[in-house]
């Protein structure tokens, strides 16, 4: 059974109303960063699915968000099933793995249940390319079928968060012990790319796993949904995340993730966030508790 655990942080995801999430800055507008948001409740999953989902379980009950919302890149998927239905977006929807950060429109369903899955945890969950997905929305039911609109219902029926926690793990459950497991080659080069921080030439990965380079981008783009260089700059920006709360300067921490120099960082900080790093570091700083 899920575990319940106090309020910690977690990432909320939004999604756009059409089939592909619009990449990239807007014009005229003024988005906030997504972890404006913070759940309402929150649970551990069962311990069979800690692998596959990266932060386990939130519920989000609020009477209003916001209308423009920057959500990041990331190789991750994420699940929402609305409690309360809204105009904006499915009531139920998979968002696959996004290669540059975007902006959407439409303010979040009042309250809405979110699950966001690891890459290779979302390729055995879902059980589809994950190639097809990534940059889109895609309704539940499409992925998993007529178990889709009948979580729905459960969801909203049920009373309590903790109630509708135990209802996807459950479902989840089933669908991890029946679902297809990445190629040993194609975890073996994420691990890789974990492990050296994102540094691993691609050709040397390849090499490893012993796949021709072609062959293994085309692999894991359907097991991860993107190309092994652009998570292999996923993680490495990811170690700039979490060095943000330490007193470095950004210079110190370029060279430390390994970018060619400031310059470098701060596109890349552009690329997946839509923002520069000090305005990342100040809006973060800002909504921490």
């Amino acid at each position: 059974m899920v575990g319940w655990v106090t309020d910690p942080w977690q990432r909320p995801a939004r999604a756009e109303p059409a089939a592909t999430v619009a990449a990239g800055d807007r014009p005229g507008r003024s988005p906030i960063p997504e972890r404006a948001r913070q759940p309402h409740s929150t649970a551990t999953p069962s311990p069979q699915l800690r692998s596959a989902l990266r932060l386990g379980y939130a519920g989000f009950d609020e009477s209003s968000g916001p209308r423009h919302v920057v959500l990041p890149a990331t190789a991750s998927v994420v699940l929402i099933v609305k409690i309360r239905d809204s105009e904006h977006r499915p009531s139920a929807f998979a968002m696959g793995a996004l290669a540059e950060h975007a902006v959407l429109d439409g303010a979040c369903s009042p309250s809405y249940l979110r699950v966001l899955l690891s890459p290779l945890g979302a390729y055995t969950l879902l059980g589809m390319p994950m190639n097809e997905v990534s940059g889109r929305i895609v309704e539940l039911a499409d992925v998993v079928g007529p178990a889709a609109p009948r979580l729905v219902e459960q969801l909203r029926e049920a009373p309590t968060w903790r109630g509708r926690f135990e209802t996807v793990d459950r479902l989840l459950l089933a669908r991890h012990d029946n679902g297809p497991r990445p190629a040993p080659e194609v975890r073996r080069a994420w691990q890789c790319l974990v492990a050296t921080g994102g540094r691993a030439p691609i050709s040397r990965v390849a090499a490893e796993v012993g796949w021709s380079h072609k062959h293994l981008i085309t692999r894991f783009r359907q097991q991860v949904g993107l190309p092994p260089k652009t998570v292999a700059r996923l993680v490495r920006f990811g170690r700039v995340l979490r060095s943000l709360d330490q007193p470095r300067t950004w210079e110190r921490i370029a060279a430390e993730a390994g970018y060619s120099d400031q310059a470098h960082l701060v596109r890349e900080f552009r690329t997946f966030t839509g923002s520069t790093p000090t305005d990342y570091a100040a809006a973060v700083a800002a909504r921490r508790p």
